[in-house]
């Protein structure tokens, strides 16, 4: 396995999930809304990356809060 494929993998799989979570609720593979958000960033100039990074923080704190109420409830 060269290095681009590691990094890939590693991005895959540490990455924020937020083209995963959208394809889930859209009901398409994540691999597609990946492939279109990258067209996208390129055609308006990476403002895209903008919203990305405010969904990952969202989906983050959401996840957070889930744990803390389960901890809570047990």
């Amino acid at each position: 396995m060269n290095q681009i494929d590691k990094l890939r993998h590693r991005i895959e799989k540490y990455g924020f999930g937020v083209c995963q979570y959208f394809g889930e609720k859209i009901g398409i593979p994540g691999s597609v809304v990946r492939k279109y958000f990258i067209y996208t960033s390129f055609i308006a100039v990476g403002s895209p990356l903008i919203l990305y990074l405010i969904t990952a923080f969202w989906l983050n704190i959401r996840q957070y809060i889930s744990r803390q109420k389960n901890i809570l409830l047990d």
